[in-house]
C-alpha cells in the first residue's frame, strides 16, 4: 500500500506543472488522507507529533482561516486605490421632434466627454498607503497565527503531561494493588494487624482517584486540542506522541533578543503603521491641490457642426483639506511612538520569557537530577523496612505519599519548561526549541 501511495504521488507530480507550495500542500493532504486511512482501517489512533499538529492548525483553524481572507480583502484594496477616475460621456437632444414644423428652433445634438484630471500624485500616495495597509495587515496575521501556534503548543504539552499522568497513576495503582494483595495475605496469617490492612485499604482510594482524575484530564486536554486543530467534531480516537523531557536551549537572552526584534510581527506591524500614516500624511496635502476637469464637446444643430472644450478647475480657496493635513500629521506622530513602545515591549517579552524559562529549567534538573530517584530509594528502603517488620505503617504511607507527590511535581516541572520554551518561541517569534 506505501509503495503504491508513493508511486501514485509520484506520477500526479509529473503529470501536473505544480509549484513547490502546491505540491507542500498536496503532499499534506495525501498524508492526512493516508492517517485517516489508516485509523479506518486498524481502529486505532496514529500518534500526531508536535510538528504535525501546528502543521494541521496552520491548514484548518477556522479563525486562521477567517483571518487569510481578511488579509486577501485587505491587499484587494490596493487594486481600488490605483484605478484613475472615470472619463464621462453625456448626450443630449433639444427641440428634436419640433424641427421639421418650427425650422426657427432647429433640432440640437451635442456630446461631451469630460475627465477628471488628479493632481498631487494622489494616486501614488493611494498606492502607498494601501500596500502599506495590506503588509500592515498581513504582519497582524502572523502575530494572530503566532498566538495560535502558541495555543496549540501550550495544549500539546498540557496533554502530554496529562498523558504521562495517567501512565504514572495507572503504574502506582498496579503497584499499590500489588502491595495491598501480599499485605492481605499477611492480615489473613496474623502478622499485621486489621488497622493497618484497613488504613492500606484506605490509601487505595487515593490511588483510584489519581487514575480517575487523570483519566478526565487527558480527555479535556485532546479535546481542546483537537478543536485548536480545526477538527470538526472531537473524538476519543486522537493521541499525540512526544518527550515530556524538556531539551537544554543553547542560546543566550541577548541572541533571543535580537531575533525577536528580527522576527517579531507585533513589531514590524508598527513600523509598517509609520508608513502608512507617512503615506497619509502625503495623501492628505496631495487631496488639498486642485484637480481640474477637461471636457471635450461635439455639437450640431440643424445642418451645422461644431466642437469646443471647457476647462472646470475648482478655487480652493477655503476648503485645503487643511484639517485632514493636521490630523494625518498627529497621526504619523503617534505611530513613532507606538514604535518605540513595540520596540520596549519586545525586550520585557523576552527577558520575562528568559526568566520563566530558567526557573523552570533549574527546577526540573532538580527533580530529575536528584530527587526522583531520592524519593524511589527512600519508597523501597520504607517499602522493605515495613514488610520486615522494621517500620511503623504510617512511615510507610509517608513515604509512599513522598514518592508520588515527587514525581508529580517533577511532570509538572517539565511541562512548566516545556511551556516556558513555548512562550520563548512565542515572544521571539522563531523555534527556539533544537
Amino acid at each position: 500500500m506505501r509503495k503504491l501511495r508513493a508511486l501514485f504521488l509520484k506520477s500526479f507530480f509529473r503529470s501536473h506543472a505544480l509549484t513547490s507550495a502546491s505540491r507542500c500542500a498536496w503532499l499534506l493532504l495525501a498524508i492526512f488522507a493516508s492517517v485517516s486511512a489508516l485509523q479506518a482501517q486498524t481502529g486505532t489512533p496514529v500518534p500526531m507529533t508536535l510538528q504535525e499538529v501546528v502543521s494541521l492548525a496552520r491548514s484548518k483553524n477556522p479563525n486562521l482561516l477567517a483571518a487569510q481572507q481578511n488579509l486577501l480583502s485587505v491587499k484587494a484594496q490596493e487594486i481600488q486605490a490605483g484605478l484613475r477616475a472615470n472619463p464621462v460621456l453625456t448626450g443630449l437632444g433639444t427641440d428634436v421632434t419640433n424641427s421639421a414644423s418650427n425650422p426657427a428652433s432647429p433640432y440640437n445634438y451635442s456630446v461631451q466627454v469630460s475627465r477628471l484630471f488628479e493632481r498631487g500624485e494622489k494616486r501614488r500616495w493611494r498606492l502607498d498607503s494601501a500596500r502599506s495597509t495590506t503588509d500592515q495587515t498581513r504582519d497582524q496575521y502572523a502575530l494572530q497565527e503566532q498566538q495560535t501556534i502558541l495555543s496549540v503548543k501550550q495544549a500539546f504539552t498540557n496533554m502530554l503531561l496529562a498523558k504521562a499522568a495517567l501512565k504514572l497513576a495507572q503504574d502506582n495503582l498496579k503497584d499499590f494493588r500489588h502491595e495491598l494483595d501480599i499485605n492481605k495475605a499477611r492480615y489473613d496469617a496474623g502478622d499485621i494487624g486489621k488497622l493497618d490492612y484497613e488504613r492500606l485499604d484506605l490509601q487505595l482510594a487515593q490511588f483510584e482517584s489519581d487514575e480517575t482524575n487523570a483519566e478526565v484530564s487527558l480527555k479535556q486536554g485532546s479535546y481542546q486540542l483537537q478543536t485548536l486543530i480545526g477538527m470538526d467534531r472531537v473524538s476519543d480516537n486522537f493521541d499525540i506522541l512526544g518527550d515530556i523531557l524538556p531539551p537544554a536551549l543553547a542560546t543566550t537572552m541577548s541572541d533571543l533578543e535580537q531575533r525577536a526584534l528580527a522576527a517579531r510581527p507585533d513589531y514590524k506591524a508598527a513600523q509598517d503603521a509609520i508608513r502608512v500614516a507617512d503615506a497619509n500624511v502625503k495623501l492628505a496635502y496631495a487631496n488639498g491641490t486642485t484637480d481640474p476637469t477637461l471636457e471635450g464637446e461635439y455639437d450640431r444643430v440643424g445642418t451645422f457642426n461644431s466642437a469646443g472644450f471647457n476647462i472646470s478647475i475648482p478655487l480652493r480657496i477655503f476648503d485645503r483639506n487643511q484639517g485632514n493635513k493636521e490630523t494625518s500629521k498627529y497621526v504619523a506622530q503617534a505611530s513613532r511612538f507606538g514604535e518605540i513602545a513595540a520596540k520596549a515591549q519586545v525586550y520585557s517579552d523576552v527577558d520575562q520569557a528568559w526568566a520563566g524559562y530558567t526557573a523552570s529549567k533549574v527546577l526540573a534538573d532538580r527533580y530529575n537530577g536528584h530527587y526522583l530517584d531520592e524519593a524511589k530509594d527512600v519508597l523501597s528502603i520504607a517499602q522493605f523496612a515495613y514488610e520486615h517488620g522494621g517500620l511503623a505503617l504510617l512511615d510507610y504511607l509517608n513515604a509512599l505519599q513522598e514518592n508520588r507527590s515527587t514525581t508529580l511535581n517533577a511532570l509538572n516541572a517539565d511541562a512548566q519548561t516545556w511551556l516556558a520554551i513555548h512562550q520563548l518561541s512565542f515572544v521571539t517569534a522563531t523555534d527556539v526549541a533544537p
